[in-house]
């Protein structure tokens, strides 16, 4: 029995495409609410760049795990990264001029915005949040970081940042949040609060960050457009957001 369904936003409800939920997606979570089954999502998105959905959740995964939220918004785990970190990672993006994004409770903030950061901005369709000079970012309670950064960088900055990881799912940047935030490990205080088991949940994702999700959940389905390591990491793959593919695995599960 389905009780949970959990969704990623990018690229799983929303194509890259369009940055829209499809009309098949819509109709597969009304079948899932008539089903009796809870929606959360599930998103390495903090809240404020979540975007108005046309359908309720029952709670929220955001940054990655690192703040999770009931259904009226209470705050059923917080795990910011630890100040030691955040500090490091500010002084190698200064030093290395390097595009960076901090996200805390309900904000966030841009510095040293290039190239990479408007073209992050165009493929995700978020509007730019505020910029500030990266000395002033010292000091912020911070819950996740984008670094747009190429992979080469990445074990560098994990030696730099010994409390974090780095949850890469984009070639040109990567996540970083604080370890043992992950998004099953949001799923797991989802699950506790409403009493739903492990084996009653679904799962959607296509990023490396949700390898963790999809490996957590009763099913896990990775979309048509997901690397071949998150396809691995999967029950069943399914066709991509632009090809209806929640829906197609949603009306083989509750046919």
């Amino acid at each position: 029995m389905i009780r949970a369904a959990f969704f990623d936003i990018d690229g799983t409800l929303l194509s890259f495409r369009t940055h829209q939920v499809s009309a098949g997606t819509l109709r597969a979570i009304s079948k899932l609410r008539q089903n009796g089954t809870q929606i959360f999502l599930s998103t390495g998105r903090p809240k404020v760049l979540i975007p108005p959905l046309p359908f309720e959740v029952d709670g929220l995964i955001t940054m990655n795990g690192a703040l999770v939220l009931g259904k009226r918004g209470e705050h059923l785990l917080s795990n910011p990264i630890p100040q030691t970190d955040t500090e490091h990672w500010i002084d190698y993006a200064a030093q290395h001029k390097l595009c960076t994004m901090l996200f805390t409770a309900d904000s966030m903030i841009a510095s040293q915005i290039n190239a990479a950061g408007i073209a992050l901005r165009d493929q995700l369709g978020f509007t730019m949040p505020p910029v500030a000079d990266i000395q002033s970012l010292h000091g912020i309670e911070t819950f996740q970081i984008i670094a747009l950064m190429e992979a080469n960088r990445d074990g560098e900055v994990s030696a730099l940042l010994p409390n974090c990881r780095l949850p890469r799912w984009h070639p040109q940047f990567t996540d970083i949040v604080a370890r043992g935030n992950s998004k099953a490990r949001g799923m797991e205080v989802l699950c506790h609060q409403v009493g739903i088991a492990q084996a009653d949940t679904i799962a959607f994702g296509d990023g490396a960050n949700d390898i963790e999700m999809l490996r957590w959940a009763g099913i896990g389905i990775a979309m048509g457009n997901a690397s071949p390591e998150v396809k691995q990491a999967a029950d069943l793959v399914t066709a991509d957001a632009d090809h209806e593919g929640i829906e197609q695995t949603i009306n083989q599960l509750l046919s």
